[in-house]
């Protein structure tokens, strides 16, 4: 086994026990209740709602999941539609800035364009231009 394979272990501090609710249209809701490693309840921290779904954009589908501001169930349940549009506008946030990353990536070779007899294409400085 090598050595970032030997780097697997839970931690006891921070274990939780999973509930998973859905209307089986929408979405889901997970509910992390925070646990002791004997299982029982760890009053000092607080339980966690997610709420999960999939939408169908023009890239297909596109799974998201997200915290969801709430100290019981049915605030998860009041709260779902918000949350989810929230992590819906960042998503497309951070796909549209990983899509102008990509783009300013693109890398002309120093020389440019070499200039082929009689095709009138000219040499290039090397050098990208944006506008």
């Amino acid at each position: 086994m090598n050595n970032q394979m030997s780097d697997f272990k839970m931690d006891p501090a921070g274990l939780w026990r999973e509930e998973t609710f859905t209307d089986r249209k929408v979405g889901m809701i997970r509910r992390l209740t925070p646990v002791k490693a004997d299982g029982s309840p760890d009053l000092s921290r607080k339980v966690v709602f997610a709420g999960e779904t999939a939408l169908m954009t023009q890239a297909g589908s596109l799974p998201l999941t997200f915290e969801i501001p709430a100290t019981d169930l049915l605030g998860a349940l009041n709260a779902y539609g918000d949350a989810l549009r929230k992590a819906f506008a960042e998503a497309m946030k951070e796909i549209q800035e990983m899509r102008r990353r990509a783009a300013s990536q693109i890398v002309i070779p120093k020389g440019g364009v070499p200039d082929f007899v009689g095709s009138g294409l000219p040499s290039g400085s090397g050098k990208l231009h944006l506008s």
